[in-house]
């Protein structure tokens, strides 16, 4: 007991207390989108209520394990990672109807593997890079990381664009910040960029669209463009206050496609106005402040790496989300984090921040006495 109190006392009250705001904001506008005359528990509200207290259980059991002792099953998470994103392809793989086979179908629940899958490639990449960080100014180095997490790009990126993006931009960051040669990732960066229109050829009819869409803003015939059109006039008609809860007219005639989840912060603009998104993107701005505190901060380079993985996940997902919702980015189908609906997101999410407190912890003086684990 004296360990658990020890840990509760250590940990960052804001950062433990944001997600609980985020929640209240997610709860709001998923009831007002899936709101139809009867219970204002909804479904998709009662799931997200779920994950969020699951996720709070998550938070707590994570912090309550050093996270220095997650480096000796390094194997073990890796190998049970790339299983869990493979479980896609056997008969309890579905694609929900968006295209993508990213799901797990269990019954009266959905899962999305790579929600989880990205956060435990956190933890191990960070302990790969850590122990490699003198390679790192060699192109051998280089390729070596590349070939550490190519089972997870590659899988990750045939099931869900959209979370193979973040988990390559996951990469780059914690390879920046362990230190690899600036003149070998200027290389490296120059090569992505010329491989993008190979990429694109690559992709299916559902994403060329979405890239055109963004090349051609002005071209309502394309699918995706129409979509941020629509958001735009959304996020502009909501004004300075909004138009209220249950009365944002994009939203309630349909207009806004993936309202719960791809378009959610237009329905946000419109219903709470500049007010109420701009108080969004103030609690997203605090929120990656707090755990980019625990970077300068951690007691070793694994646990710096860790942070820097898990802020670099939600920096992104945030900037693509709400750049996507305002057609300065094109659409990849990025979730809003702890606010888009899925219960899935929200407890892998609440278990990044886990691990991000887990680390501020441990950088603490104090000696956990009787710690169990």
């Amino acid at each position: 007991m004296k360990y658990i109190m020890s840990v509760l006392r250590s940990m960052d009250k804001t950062l433990v207390a944001l997600p609980a705001f985020f929640a209240c904001v997610s709860l709001a506008v998923i009831i007002s989108i899936t709101y139809n005359g009867g219970s204002y528990l909804t479904r998709s509200a009662a799931v997200q209520g779920a994950a969020f207290i699951i996720g709070y259980i998550a938070i707590f059991a994570i912090t309550m394990v050093d996270y220095k002792s997650f480096c000796k099953y390094e194997a073990v998470i890796y190998v049970l990672s790339i299983g869990l994103q493979l479980l896609v392809y056997t008969p309890l793989g579905t694609d929900m109807g968006t295209g993508s086979r990213a799901w797990l179908n269990l019954g009266p629940l959905t899962m999305q593997p790579s929600e989880f899958v990205k956060v435990s490639f956190v933890v191990i990449f960070a302990t790969f890079l850590s122990r490699n960080r003198k390679n790192l100014a060699s192109i051998k180095g280089v390729l070596m990381s590349l070939a550490y997490s190519a089972p997870f790009l590659a899988l990750i990126m045939k099931e869900d664009f959209g979370s193979g993006l973040v988990l390559a931009v996951m990469c780059v960051g914690m390879v920046f910040y362990a230190g690899i040669d600036r003149k070998l990732f200027a290389r490296f960066a120059i090569a992505g960029a010329l491989a993008v229109p190979i990429l694109y050829g690559f992709m299916k009819d559902y994403q060329k669209q979405r890239i055109d869409g963004f090349l051609h803003p002005d071209n309502l015939s394309i699918s995706a463009t129409y979509h941020v059109y629509q958001a735009k006039v959304a996020i502009g008609s909501g004004g300075f206050f909004g138009k209220g809860l249950f009365s944002g007219t994009q939203k309630e005639l349909n207009f806004l496609p993936v309202q719960q989840s791809d378009f959610i912060f237009a329905v946000t603009a419109e219903e709470l106005g500049f007010i109420g998104a701009g108080a969004v993107i103030f609690l997203y701005l605090v929120f990656m402040l707090r755990m980019g505190r625990g970077i300068s901060r951690a007691k070793d380079m694994y646990g710096a790496l860790i942070v820097v993985g898990m802020l670099t996940m939600f920096a992104f997902q945030v900037f693509e989300n709400i750049g996507m919702n305002m057609g300065l980015m094109p659409v990849t189908g990025i979730p809003l984090p702890l606010i888009s609906a899925g219960g899935t997101a929200v407890v892998a999410h609440m278990s990044a921040i886990g691990f991000v407190l887990n680390v501020g912890i441990r950088n603490k003086t104090f000696i956990f006495s009787n710690n169990p684990f």
